[in-house]
């Protein structure tokens, strides 16, 4: 399937007219999607995959949106890309429940945080309280 395809998929059923408003809202978002509209996803680098995937998850305008490891294996540029949208996602209200292991940009990111050790959470509050702690700094930061 194509960039375009893979887009439309994520509509909703009912979405109607709103689908095209939605692509171009997506496109606006990530213009390398716009790019590569007739490309078949694929093809596309990592990268351009794992925005195209975010893309397709919001064509169907969720509440909440979870995302797992989404900047695994980027390159830095694009996990900076991952940080814009995430920044433009909660100015529009949209919660974001993230599970990522780049400690320093899921903190600077998020309001609120959980640390997990082996499957158990260690601590957890404001992202910014758990940042400052030096505990946190030391053992997740490699401060």
């Amino acid at each position: 399937m194509t960039v375009l395809e893979n887009l439309e998929l994520g509509a909703t059923e009912g979405a109607g007219a709103d689908v095209a408003a939605l692509i171009e809202d997506m496109v606006a978002l990530f213009p390398r999607l716009r790019e590569r509209a007739g490309q078949r996803a694929g093809s596309l680098s990592g990268g351009e995959q794992q925005m195209l995937a975010i893309g397709r998850a919001l064509m169907s305008r969720p509440k909440v949106l979870m995302l797992d490891e989404p900047t695994l294996g980027l390159a830095p540029i694009i996990v900076d890309q991952i940080v814009d949208l995430l920044a433009v996602l909660k100015a529009r209200g949209m919660a974001v429940l993230l599970a990522e292991q780049n400690a320093e940009m899921a903190l600077a990111a998020a309001d609120r945080a959980t640390v997990l050790e082996t499957g158990r959470v260690v601590t957890e509050g404001a992202a910014a309280t758990l940042a400052a702690d030096p505990a946190i700094r030391r053992a997740y930061l490699g401060l």
